[in-house]
């Protein structure tokens, strides 16, 4: 390597590159008092400030001895070297590239931070690197078009949700489009989007048939210049989300009936009415299999929350693993927000595992006497 060529008088050469030249040699004459922290910054130093003066033979020996060294460097000194280099927009893009592709308390600063990182070498880092690295890139500033789009195609929530909150990142409209379905099944993101102001008013309109009042309401004031058209489509959205629940009719009565009588009322029924859309039918009919009355079943059904919903289905035999379909098709009929948030998914799993079939149907029916 140069580094005793350049100690005879090399002009670009500072006091801190004498230094760590001086550091390297000393290390090279008895390598049996070398640390290898020592080694790795004195390196880092010298590759920092001399990049552009080495051949590429010399930086790729530096980038070896810098990645091979890395493993058994304290975190605190990568740390330290990441936090050095972050703002600093001379440093070797090569060194900001080993630094962002190691664990995520060295990289988080540089990928945040560094401005010597191109989309393209963020794109490059995708392919490979932690769901941590993932978040910290998505909350990079100013990230561009291709960058959103990647990692909008994941599926980890802190990712996602980490994207839409980046007020700076420049999502392109079919990356909206991405995020706009995804936010269909994961409520955590419907807030972050609707209260994005680049958020383009046909999708805001399109997500008002799954979020809440009050996200609609603040679609309709974020949008001052609404086109009529596109009020009269916000207009017919929310009357259609918010219009009532189809009432009983005697054919639905009839129908449980005849079935109940024949023995023939069972969970594959109640499943199949669900995905029909006939919300009058699957209410008379669990209100059948749980012997209650039709309007207290409805209320257990459709508005009361995880915990009922999942004991009366364990009580009439529906499998956990069709719950979800069961409260995303029951809630959407009334307008409810038809995704579980992981807190609501445990409280499922710990009503179908904790109670036998009679054990929930013995406290559904005490929570109905309560709505009595």
């Amino acid at each position: 390597m140069r580094a005793r060529t350049l100690l005879g008088g090399d002009v670009g050469l500072t006091a801190q590159d004498l230094g760590s030249m001086a550091r390297l040699s000393q290390l090279a004459a008895d390598p049996r008092t070398a640390r290898r922290g020592d080694i790795y910054l004195a390196v880092a130093t010298l590759y920092q400030s001399q990049a552009v003066r080495l051949s590429e033979r010399e930086r790729r020996l530096m980038r070896e001895i810098l990645r091979r060294l890395s493993g058994d460097v304290e975190m605190a000194i990568r740390i330290s070297l990441a936090e050095r280099l972050a703002d600093d927009e001379q440093a070797p893009t090569d060194l900001i590239l080993l630094l962002a592709d190691d664990r995520i308390e060295v990289a988080r600063p540089v990928i945040l931070r560094s401005r010597i990182l191109t989309d393209e070498d963020l794109l490059s880092l995708l392919d490979h690197v932690s769901e941590e690295h993932l978040v910290a890139c998505a909350q990079r500033p100013h990230i561009g078009e291709r960058v959103c789009a990647s990692l909008a195609q994941n599926n980890s929530l802190s990712v996602l949700e980490a994207l839409v909150r980046n007020a700076t990142a420049r999502i392109g409209p079919d990356t909206f489009e991405t995020l706009i379905e995804k936010s269909r099944e994961i409520a955590a993101l419907q807030g972050p989007l609707v209260h994005r102001t680049d958020l383009p008013v046909d999708l805001a309109l399109k997500m008002c048939a799954w979020v809440s009042d009050a996200l609609r309401a603040h679609i309709r004031l974020s949008y001052p210049q609404m086109s009529p058209v596109a009020e009269q489509k916000l207009e017919e959205v929310t009357r259609t989300v918010q219009a009532p629940p189809p009432s009983v009719t005697p054919g639905g009565v009839k129908l449980v009936d005849k079935l109940a009588g024949a023995g023939q009322l069972r969970p594959g029924f109640l499943l199949r009415v669900l995905h029909q859309g006939q919300i009058d039918v699957f209410d008379i009919a669990f209100a059948r299999l749980l012997g209650l009355d039709t309007e207290q079943v409805s209320q257990i059904l459709h508005h009361c929350g995880v915990v009922p919903l999942a004991l009366a289905c364990r009580s009439v035999g529906i499998d956990r693993c069709v719950f979800s379909t069961v409260f995303s098709l029951s809630r959407q009929a009334f307008g409810v927000s038809p995704t579980l948030t992981p807190g609501e998914v445990s409280e499922a799993d710990t009503a179908f595992g904790s109670f036998t079939k009679s054990e929930a149907l013995g406290r559904v029916r005490a929570f109905a006497e309560t709505l009595a």
